[in-house]
């Protein structure tokens, strides 16, 4: 990798809506295409223990590079852990550390509790290697998975611990400020860091030094979609976890794309190509979310149904089962409203492969406020409201209000 001080989390979703991408990228997206194949899929359930569970190696990069082990262990208590958005996976738990936690009796402003949850397996997305030294848990090592940053809990026992929902984004997680606590980083590397955010990455800072994070995306709901990314840089999810994998979480393995002229290689071996089919075909089972019950109004979803498909003009780009038309064409910088970009950063589709969006998928969109891929709308109404005045669609507020509502039933 470049160097050390590198962004390293997670994947890049809300984005755009006519033209097609470049033939160039086309042409080279299939020059691609043998890195980036993807065999039959395996065995039920190894592609959920890759998801949840594999680092790919890149301990060597969170360890021996970040030494974030050493500040995890020794001075990041339950509390702080959980207020940088990390989430704990109830399921991990014992029944005594459950009940202990309950009443009270385990402490979460003690380094000593993160330790001891480390080595239970149950911090989602982190993997630690904990050895007895002196008589005392130490955490001696530790690495990332994609559960990270695409997976969250239902909040079940308490906030922040519950059971497992793959693939929702994690939009609590502070990944610069996971980030920033690395004795190996100058302050004014943390500063950047820290800047970004919850629920927010830069998945190009390392490679083009521009701080312009993005939204984590869902991981779910890609079933039959041909473009993955805000900016459809891959055809298939393996070429984005490959790039995830190598470039961002510092997993041994190599990426390279002539596109975006970037080619990384870390260490001797490949703990990556291997494990890429059994991942996708995981995470192409994820699905959206239903709507909880009674969350929308259902006679006002129906007239913003009717809204969606004809005034609102949304199905022009919203269409098909995924309400995306993503496998049809991209669109340019020039048609979408998330842009211009917040405080003057250059376009987002600008550092990518297409220099393009793609339509974000709607189904479960009700799940993952903010929106676009920049995340400059709050809420659904100010998406509705964005489009509204950016397009002059022309609605009323009971058309916008009513279409929001079919939003939220989606």
């Amino acid at each position: 990798m470049k160097s050390f001080w590198v962004p390293i989390l997670c994947a890049v979703v809300v984005g755009a809506c006519g033209g097609s991408a470049p033939d160039d990228a086309v042409q080279a997206s299939m020059s691609l295409a043998q890195q980036h194949k993807v065999p039959a899929p395996p065995g039920k359930g190894h592609g959920k223990h890759i998801f949840r569970h594999e680092t790919f190696g890149n301990e060597t990069f969170w360890s021996d590079q970040l030494r974030l082990h050493e500040v995890v262990g020794t001075t990041v208590d339950p509390r702080t852990a959980l207020s940088v958005g990390l989430k704990v996976d109830v399921s991990a738990l014992p029944h005594e550390v459950r009940r202990g936690i309950a009443q009270g009796t385990v402490s979460f402003t003690s380094p000593d509790t993160t330790v001891a949850l480390l080595k239970l397996d149950a911090v989602v997305g982190l993997k630690g290697r904990v050895e007895s030294v002196g008589g005392r848990d130490r955490l001696t090592r530790l690495g990332v998975t994609c559960a990270l940053c695409h997976s969250t809990v239902d909040n079940s026992f308490a906030p922040g611990i519950g059971k497992r929902l793959d693939g929702w984004p994690n939009r609590d997680l502070n990944p610069g400020a996971i980030i920033a606590l690395s004795p190996a980083l100058s302050e004014a590397t943390k500063a950047i860091y820290r800047s970004w955010g919850k629920g927010r990455y830069d998945p190009r800072f390392n490679l083009d030094g521009i701080s312009a994070p993005v939204l984590i995306p869902p991981a779910y709901g890609l079933q039959g979609l041909h473009s993955i990314t805000y900016t459809g840089d891959g055809h298939r999810i393996a070429y984005w976890n490959r790039y995830v994998a190598v470039t961002q979480m510092g997993g041994h393995g190599s990426f390279t794309d002539p596109r975006i002229g970037v080619t990384v290689t870390n260490g001797t071996d490949d703990l990556v190509s291997g494990k890429l089919p059994a991942l996708e075909h995981y995470q192409l089972r994820l699905r959206p979310p239903a709507p909880p019950m009674g969350s929308f109004d259902a006679a006002a979803a129906e007239r913003g149904r009717v809204i969606f498909n004809t005034k609102g003009s949304c199905v022009s780009c919203h269409s098909g089962p995924a309400f995306t038309d993503a496998n049809l064409r991209l669109h340019a910088p020039t048609e979408v409203v998330s842009e211009p970009e917040p405080n003057g950063a250059p376009s987002f589709a600008s550092r990518s492969a297409t220099k393009m969006y793609r339509t974000t998928p709607l189904r479960g969109v009700w799940q993952h406020p903010p929106y676009f891929h920049n995340g400059t709308a709050a809420t659904l109404e100010q998406v509705v409201q964005t489009y509204n005045t950016r397009k002059a669609l022309g609605l009323s507020a009971q058309e916008m209000a009513d279409l929001v509502q079919y939003l939220k039933s989606l």
